[in-house]
């Protein structure tokens, strides 16, 4: 049997799955997640190999109507921008939804060459089936999909189907990368990203687009990692929620994100965190090159 290897861009519109699929199909946790729109902010790559070959999974930002904002550009950009020279687009959309969101990224892959598989995304929350039968038939009459199906990316519903379906899109050819390898991202990335999950999950609200994180220092001495961070706001009102009485709320911040960590890196972490403050960061786009948007 001959081996085949091939990217795949994971696209939609924000908070559909993408990046709790993408964590599913690898088996480890690679891409964080949280109930908040555009938690994902760069694209990532998952590695999945098998024994048919191996498929490059790209997690992609939520691609989404608001452009009147520096970020928002950067992530419309990088969403788009990451459907070139793919083998197979699966386009994530919710069970029985359909919003303006998910038409702007349609009207993007009728563009595209690839082929597109449609994933609908948390079936199992459907509670009476019959609606989600009409759903689906209604999908497939959108556009030209090669395949549809539904799946559930938090229970693992219909993975290893969608991944199989996906395995017969990909040309032939040698893996690209190491068998055992999972992502093309650093663990100086992965650190961050740890930090910022549990920042946007404590404080959704609060503070939407206003941070993000920096890692100052990344010493590996032994069994343990010492990591210094820098969460960039851009107001002291910001730094100030961040903090939180008698720094309750950082430190908290910061123990969840030391455990994530030893988790993911499998070492002990001795983990220090600072806030600064940088007036629209996130509104300057040399600001948010510098701290590796749009990548």
């Amino acid at each position: 049997m001959s081996n085949r290897c091939g990217y795949v861009a994971i696209v939609g519109r924000p908070n559909v799955g993408k990046s709790t699929l993408l964590n599913r199909v690898i088996g480890q946790k690679v891409a964080i997640t949280s109930h908040k729109a555009q938690t994902t902010r760069h694209s990532i790559l998952g590695i999945k190999t098998t024994e048919e070959g191996q498929i490059v999974y790209v997690d992609t930002p939520g691609i989404h109507d608001r452009a009147d904002h520096a970020m928002n550009r950067y992530l419309n950009r990088t969403a788009k921008a990451s459907l070139f020279e793919v083998d197979l687009i699966i386009f994530v959309v919710e069970a029985l939804k359909w919003t303006r969101e998910d038409e702007k990224v349609l009207n993007f892959l009728l563009k595209q060459e690839s082929p597109v598989i449609l994933a609908v995304n948390k079936c199992d929350q459907v509670k009476s089936k019959e609606r989600l039968l009409p759903y689906l038939h209604e999908m497939s009459q959108r556009y030209a999909f090669e395949d549809v199906i539904p799946i559930s990316a938090s229970k693992g519903l219909y993975i290893e189907t969608m991944e199989a379906l996906a395995m017969k899109h990909m040309p032939e050819g040698a893996n690209f990368f190491p068998d055992d390898q999972l992502s093309d991202r650093s663990e100086r990335f992965f650190a961050s990203e740890l930090i910022r999950e549990q920042l946007t999950r404590r404080y959704a609200q609060e503070l939407p687009y206003a941070l993000s994180v920096e890692i100052e220092e990344f010493k590996e001495e032994g069994n343990l990692y010492r990591i210094a961070a820098i969460i960039w706001v851009e107001k002291a009102s910001q730094k100030a929620i961040i903090i939180g009485k008698n720094g309750a709320a950082l430190k908290e911040v910061s123990k969840h994100a030391r455990i994530g960590m030893e988790k993911f890196f499998d070492k002990k972490v001795f983990l220090q965190v600072w806030i600064k403050v940088k007036k629209s960061w996130s509104s300057d786009e040399s600001s948010l090159s510098r701290l590796g948007y749009g990548e």
